[in-house]
């Protein structure tokens, strides 16, 4: 999510065409409910207020100076490949893969990898 809120913001500070990031709200859009929902369903509604308050805190940091959009920007390849390790960590832990579409999973380490 942090990922997709760089991207976006990122793209809307150097004004790029409005297809170029057209699908970021929605994916930020989906992420943020599912995140809502998780947490709801865990009893943790409290939290995600929190989540709101700090993911407007970042939006409007990040373009508080250049360097820090620039900065963030270059972050979002290394954050985005630090979530795919801890992922791999978990599954080599529990040793239990059911819950983890072998596809899905490809296509965003792939996607982390091509970044790369």
């Amino acid at each position: 999510l942090f990922s997709f809120l760089v991207f976006l913001r990122y793209q809307m500070y150097y004004d790029y065409p409005l297809q170029t990031y057209l699908e970021y709200p929605i994916i930020i859009a989906q992420d943020a409910i599912l995140l809502l929902l998780v947490m709801h369903f865990n009893g943790k509604t409290r939290r995600a207020l929190f989540f709101a308050v700090t993911f407007w805190g970042v939006w409007y940091m990040l373009t508080l100076e250049k360097w820090i959009i620039d900065l963030a920007m270059n972050l979002c390849t290394l954050i985005s490949v630090a979530g795919k390790l801890a992922q791999l960590q978990c599954l080599w832990q529990t040793k239990d893969s059911g819950e983890v579409s072998a596809l899905t999973w490809s296509m965003s380490a792939y996607t982390c990898a091509s970044k790369l």
